[in-house]
């Protein structure tokens, strides 16, 4: 395992499989998929090979499969993925035994959820986190300025000038299925 996640400033997300084949034929070389089943994760990560494309998998959203410390192996260990993004501290853990960049996933509701978040991470040490809605540059900061592991940022992210912001404010990259922002 590399010792970062990427070079590439948009992560490009898949949540179906017409948006995955957008990313196949697109300039970047590391994608993220959400919203897929079970089924289709050997068929993905074929293409993906054949294109020279690594992939990020969101294990909460593998539908076919409960998301936890056991299933985090079996796709390790079947689909060799890049990374794995989760809410689930098992998964985390268990990402990074299997030598797999490990993305705890952190949703931005209010304060009890924000402090909760924080001590999840400061226990899971994930390699990076995702802060969602990432429409929030000064959240951004405050995240990675408190854990000091990069922010990946994510959801509602809608335009060019919020890329830059949120990459302004400390993220390392945006994951989006928003396919005007992937040019």
């Amino acid at each position: 395992m590399e010792g970062r996640l990427v070079d590439q400033q948009i992560l490009p997300a898949s949540t179906t499989m017409k948006e995955f084949e957008y990313f196949l034929k697109s300039k970047y070389e590391i994608g993220v998929f959400t919203e897929i089943h079970i089924a289709q994760l050997k068929h993905i990560k074929r293409m993906a090979n054949e294109y020279g494309k690594k992939m990020i998998f969101h294990v909460d959203m593998v539908q076919g499969i409960k998301s936890d410390e056991y299933a985090t192996e079996f796709i390790c260990q079947e689909f060799q993925p890049y990374g794995l993004i989760s809410t689930k501290s098992s998964v985390i853990q268990k990402a990074k035994q299997k030598g797999v960049f490990a993305i705890q996933r952190m949703f931005l509701i209010d304060t009890h959820a924000l402090e909760k978040s924080y001590k999840l991470i400061e226990k899971n040490q994930p390699d990076y986190i995702e802060v969602l809605p990432g429409a929030m540059p000064w959240m951004i900061q405050e995240v990675k300025e408190r854990l000091n592991v990069p922010v990946l940022a994510g959801g509602l992210i809608r335009t060019k000038e919020e890329v830059q912001k949120a990459l302004e404010a400390g993220a390392t990259a945006i994951t989006t299925s928003k396919r005007e922002l992937w040019v």
